[in-house]
C-alpha cells in the first residue's frame, strides 16, 4: 500500500485548511485557493513525468475526504497498469461529446434547419411575397422529399429528385428552389449538422447534370407592345375604379406595382410633382425619386378626398390589393402583365426617343451594372428623367399612330 503521510488530512482539516496545497498521501492533495475554493488533486508519475489530475470540488457540497481517497486509490491502480488517467478521461469526454453531437445531428432534419434559417433571416427580407414564397416552395416541392430526412444525409440524388420533375416545366421556380436548398444546406454545415460538398451547388456540380438556365425559357413578364399602350390607357379612362387609376399611374410612372400599391401620401409632393419612394420599399434598397407629370398629379388629386393613408386605398380600407390591377387587366381581356408595362416603356424609350440609355434605366430604378460607373455617379438625372417622363405621358395620351410625333389630349375630369 502507498505510504501514508504523517499528517494525513481529516474532515476537520479539510474544512479549516488555509490556502495552499495539503497532501494526504498516495498522491492525493487538497488544493485551497485564496478565495477559499477547495478541490481535490491527484498527482502521479508516469513515464518519468509528473502530472496533476483534478478530481472535483472538496468540502461542503463537494467530494468528501473518504470518496477522494477511494478515487485516488482507483487511479493509482490505472497508473500502475501504465494508463494515464488524464488522457483516459479526456478521451472518454471526447467520445461522449462526439456521441452527443452525432445524436443531435441524427435528430436534426432538413425542415428543422430550414425553419431555423427562415426565422433568423425573414426579418431582413423586405418583400412579404418573398417570405411567403420561401415557405410555399419548400412546403410544396422540398419537404415531401427531404423534409423529415436528417440534414446530414441529404445527397445529390435527393436534390435531383426534387428538381428534375420541374426543371424544364417550371425553370424559374426550379432555379429558386435549388438556390434555397443550397442556402439551407450551407446553414446546416455552418451549424455543424453536416460536412462535405453541398449537393445543391450549381457550378461544378449540378451544372454537369441539369441543362443550363440560359438554354431554358425564363418566362419573362408578358408585355403589351408599346404601340398599343395609348389605346389601353384610353380604355382605362372609361373605368372609375381605383384599380384603373392605380394602373394608369403605374404606367405613367413606369414604377413597379408593389411600389405603387404601398405608396402613401407622405411620399408625394403634389406641388413640386415629386414622388419619393423610401429605400426600404425599393428593390435595390435605395431611395428613388419619381417625377409626377400633370396627369399623374390629377389622378392623385382625384383620390385625395378619400382620406386614406395610401394613395390607392382598397375597398375595405388599407391599401389596394396586390391582385387588383392584374384582375382588372384580366377582365379587360388583355394578355399581358402589369410589370410588362415597364418593358413597354423601355422599348418606347429605346426606339422612339433619343434619351441616353442610363436615363431610361434610372427611370426604371435599375441598378447600374458597371461597378466603376456606379461608384462615380452621384446624381439621379432627375431633370432629364422628368423630360423623359413628360414625353412618355404625352405618348400615352396620344393616338399612338405616330412614332416621332405625339399628340396630347386633355385629361379626364377629377370627379
Amino acid at each position: 500500500m502507498p505510504r501514508k503521510l504523517h499528517n494525513a488530512l481529516t474532515p476537520l482539516a479539510v474544512k479549516n485548511a488555509k490556502p495552499g496545497r495539503h497532501g494526504d498521501g498516495g498522491g492525493l492533495h487538497l488544493l485551497v485557493k485564496p478565495t477559499g475554493a477547495r478541490s481535490w488533486v491527484f498527482r502521479f508519475m508516469l513515464n518519468g513525468k509528473s502530472r496533476d489530475g483534478g478530481l472535483g470540488a472538496a468540502g461542503q457540497g463537494g467530494m468528501s475526504l473518504a470518496d477522494a481517497r477511494d478515487e485516488a486509490a482507483a487511479l493509482r491502480l490505472k497508473v500502475k497498469a501504465g494508463i494515464d488517467p488524464i488522457e483516459e478521461r479526456d478521451r472518454e469526454a471526447a467520445q461522449a461529446l462526439a456521441a452527443a453531437q452525432a445524436a443531435k445531428v441524427a435528430g436534426t432534419t432538413f425542415k428543422d434547419v430550414a425553419s431555423a434559417y427562415i426565422a433568423a433571416n425573414e426579418g431582413s427580407w423586405r418583400n412579404p411575397k418573398h417570405r411567403q414564397q420561401w415557405r410555399n416552395t419548400l412546403d410544396t416541392y422540398v419537404y415531401p422529399v427531404i423534409g423529415d430526412l436528417p440534414v446530414a444525409e441529404v445527397e445529390t440524388a435527393h436534390v435531383l429528385k426534387i428538381l428534375e420533375p420541374i426543371w424544364k416545366e417550371k425553370p424559374e421556380t426550379a432555379s429558386r428552389i435549388r438556390g434555397r436548398i443550397e442556402t439551407v444546406l450551407d446553414s446546416a454545415k455552418a451549424r455543424g449538422y453536416r460536412q462535405g460538398e453541398n449537393p445543391a451547388l450549381w457550378r461544378g456540380h449540378l451544372a454537369q447534370i441539369l441543362p443550363a438556365r440560359t438554354r431554358l425559357s425564363r418566362g419573362h413578364h408578358k408585355a403589351l407592345p408599346y404601340e398599343e399602350i395609348p389605346a389601353f390607357v384610353r380604355s382605362l379612362h372609361e373605368r372609375e375604379a381605383v384599380a384603373a387609376l392605380a394602373l394608369e399611374y403605374t404606367i405613367l410612372t413606369a414604377a413597379r406595382s408593389g411600389e405603387v400599391i404601398g405608396a402613401t401620401w407622405a411620399e408625394v409632393d403634389l406641388e413640386k410633382g415629386i414622388w419619393t419612394i423610401p429605400a426600404e420599399r425599393m428593390k435595390a434598397a435605395k431611395e428613388h425619386r419619381v417625377p409626377l407629370l400633370p396627369r399623374a398629379v390629377a389622378i392623385l388629386e382625384s383620390l385625395e378626398p378619400l382620406g386614406s393613408l395610401y394613395l390607392f386605398p382598397g375597398p375595405q380600407g388599407g391599401k389596394l390589393s396586390g391582385m387588383a390591377m392584374s384582375m382588372l387587366m384580366r377582365r379587360m381581356k388583355v394578355d399581358a402583365t402589369v410589370h410588362g408595362f415597364r418593358s413597354g416603356f423601355r422599348d418606347w424609350a429605346a426606339e422612339c426617343t433619343g434619351y441616353a440609355h442610363e436615363v431610361a434605366e434610372m427611370a426604371l430604378a435599375h441598378t447600374i451594372e458597371n461597378k466603376v460607373e456606379r461608384a462615380y455617379r452621384r446624381g439621379d438625372l432627375f431633370d432629364k428623367r422628368r423630360r423623359l417622363m413628360a414625353d412618355w405621358a404625352i405618348y400615352c395620351a396620344s393616338d399612338g399612330a405616330a412614332r416621332g410625333e405625339v399628340i396630347p389630349i386633355g385629361t379626364r375630369s377629377k370627379a
